[in-house]
C-alpha cells in the first residue's frame, strides 16, 4: 500500500465519502466547502493530483472532478475506514437481544437478511452452516424445556455437541422426560433409534424430534441450495446498476449458485476484480463467517456497487455473523 501524507489520507477519505453519498465526481472547492477543511482549494487540488498519480483517484472525463478508483477503495478499507455510524450500532444493540423465537431457522435468516438490506440498501446473502461431511453417530440426547421453546442437545461425542431451539408442541412438556429416557435407552442398547417403536403417548413431541435427528443425519446440501438472499430489488435500484444487462450475470449467480458469491477467505472485503468470479468484477462483497455448535460454518455477506458505505456494511455483517454464532453455539 502507498504511504500517504496525513493530508492525502484526509482528502482520499473525504473524496470516498462524497462519492458514496452523491455519486458525483468531486473537486477541491467542493471538498473544502462541504467538509469545512481548514486549507485552500489549491492545497487540496495538489493532494488530489498526487492521489491521482498513485492511481487512488481517477477523473471520469476532462474538466470533471475526481472519483475513487478500485485501488482507492482498497486503501480506504484497509487503512482509513471510520468507526461505524449510529445505524450500525443500533443494529448491533438490537441483535444482542435476539433469540431463536422463530418458527424455523430459515425465518430467522430471512429476517436478518432483510434487516441488512433495509440498513444498507444492498443485496444480502446468508448461507446456512455446513456441517462436517462425516459426522459421528448420535450417542445421547438431552431435552430442556424453556417456556414455549425446547432446547435439544445432540451429543455425538465428548467434544462434539450441537444445540437446537425448537417450538414446543402444546401440551407436550409432561412427556419430555419420558421421551428423553426412551431415546437414550435406544441409543445405549442398539446405537440407533427405532422410531417405529415409539410409544403412542410420546407421538406429539417424538415426531418433532425424529424430524430433527434425521435431518441432522443427512449429508450437507450441495452448492446453490443452502442460502437465503434478500434485497435484489434494492440492488437493481442502485444508480450504479442502471444498465440491467450488466447485472444479469450477478443475478444468475445469486439464483443458481449463491455460494459462488462468497470469496475464498471467510472474513474479507472484495472490491471489483479482486473477487475470483467475473460476475462480481464491478461489485464489492463484504463477508463474515459464523460457526454452529456442531462444527458447521456459514457466511453472511452484502453485495453492492464499489461505491458503498464500507464501514456500515462491515459492521453490520459482523454483527449478524456474531449473533448467529452466539445463537447456534
Amino acid at each position: 500500500m502507498q504511504a500517504l501524507s496525513p493530508r492525502q489520507q484526509e482528502v482520499l477519505r473525504l473524496a470516498v465519502r462524497h462519492y458514496v453519498d452523491t455519486m458525483e465526481p468531486v473537486g477541491s472547492k467542493t471538498l473544502v466547502r462541504r467538509f469545512g477543511l481548514p486549507t485552500s482549494p489549491a492545497t487540496v487540488r495538489s493532494a488530489m493530483g498526487a492521489l491521482e498519480q498513485q492511481g487512488l483517484l481517477t477523473q471520469p472525463h476532462t474538466s470533471a472532478g475526481r472519483v475513487p478508483s478500485q485501488q482507492g477503495y482498497r486503501l480506504y478499507v484497509d487503512q482509513l475506514l471510520p468507526a461505524p455510524g449510529a445505524a450500525a450500532l443500533q443494529l448491533e444493540r438490537d441483535l444482542a437481544a435476539l433469540s431463536l423465537q422463530w418458527p424455523s431457522f430459515d425465518d430467522l435468516l430471512l429476517h436478518l437478511g432483510r434487516r441488512l438490506t433495509d440498513l444498507t440498501g444492498l443485496l444480502s446473502l446468508i448461507t446456512r452452516p455446513r456441517r462436517p461431511l462425516h459426522q459421528p453417530p448420535l450417542q445421547a440426547l438431552r431435552l430442556v424445556p424453556s417456556g414455549e421453546r425446547l432446547l435439544v442437545f445432540l451429543v455425538h461425542g465428548p467434544t462434539h455437541t450441537s444445540s437446537h431451539n425448537l417450538r414446543l408442541p402444546a401440551g407436550s412438556e409432561p412427556e419430555l422426560a419420558v421421551l428423553e429416557r426412551w431415546i437414550n435407552d435406544q441409543l445405549r442398547t442398539g446405537g440407533t433409534i427405532a422410531w417405529q417403536q415409539l410409544p403412542r403417548e410420546l407421538a406429539t413431541s417424538g415426531r418433532l424430534l425424529r424430524q430433527l435427528v434425521e435431518a441432522q443425519a443427512l449429508p450437507c446440501p450441495g452448492p446453490g441450495r443452502d442460502a437465503v438472499a434478500s434485497g435484489l430489488g434494492k440492488l437493481l435500484a442502485q444508480p450504479d446498476f442502471s444498465h440491467t444487462a450488466s447485472l444479469r450475470p450477478l443475478v444468475q449467480l445469486v439464483e443458481e449458485e449463491p455460494e459462488q458469491v462468497l470469496g475464498p477467505r471467510p472474513n474479507a472485503v472484495w472490491i471489483g476484480d479482486e473477487h475470483p468470479h467475473a460476475a462480481l468484477a464491478g461489485c464489492a462483497v463484504v463477508q463474515a463467517a459464523y460457526r454452529s455448535g456442531d462444527g458447521g460454518v456459514g457466511h453472511v455477506a452484502l453485495i453492492g456497487p464499489m461505491r458503498m458505505a464500507y464501514a456500515t456494511a462491515t459492521a453490520a455483517v459482523r454483527s449478524v455473523a456474531s449473533s448467529l454464532q452466539r445463537l447456534l453455539s
